[in-house]
C-alpha cells in the first residue's frame, strides 16, 4: 500500500511540473526553482525536529508527512523517482550502518 501512495504521488508531482503556476502550490513551487524547493525541504525538516523535541505524537506524525512531501518534490524536480530510494533502502538493509558508511567513504561519498 506505502508503495502504491509513493507511485501515485510522485505521477501528481510530475504532472504539476508542466502545470499552471497559479494552479497548484506544486506548480508554484517548482516554478521558483531549485532554491526555493531546498528552502522548504529544510523549513520541514526543522518542523519536524522542533515537533520530535516537543514529543507529541500527532505532531510528530503530520510534520514528518510535510518533510516526506516536500523531499519527493525536491525528487520529482531532479528527475528521481521514489523507487529508486526504496531500492537504494533495500540494498542497505541487514547492512551494518557502520559498514554501510564505511563503504561510502571509499566511493567517494562522505559519511554524515
Amino acid at each position: 500500500m506505502s508503495s502504491e501512495i509513493l507511485d501515485r504521488l510522485a505521477e501528481t508531482l510530475e504532472g504539476r511540473k508542466t502545470a499552471d503556476p497559479r494552479s497548484s502550490y506544486v506548480a508554484k513551487l517548482y516554478a521558483k526553482g531549485l532554491d526555493a524547493i531546498l528552502k522548504k525541504v529544510a523549513e520541514e525538516a526543522a518542523e519536524t525536529i522542533m515537533a520530535a523535541k516537543d514529543g507529541v505524537r500527532e505532531k510528530i506524525i503530520y510534520e514528518t508527512a510535510d518533510l516526506w512531501f516536500h523531499s519527493l518534490i525536491l525528487l520529482a524536480q531532479q528527475g528521481i523517482h521514489p523507487d529508486e530510494i526504496l531500492n537504494e533502502l533495500a540494498r542497505r538493509e541487514g547492512l551494518s550502518g557502520l559498514v554501510e558508511k564505511a563503504s561510502r567513504g571509499q566511493s567517494g561519498k562522505e559519511a554524515a
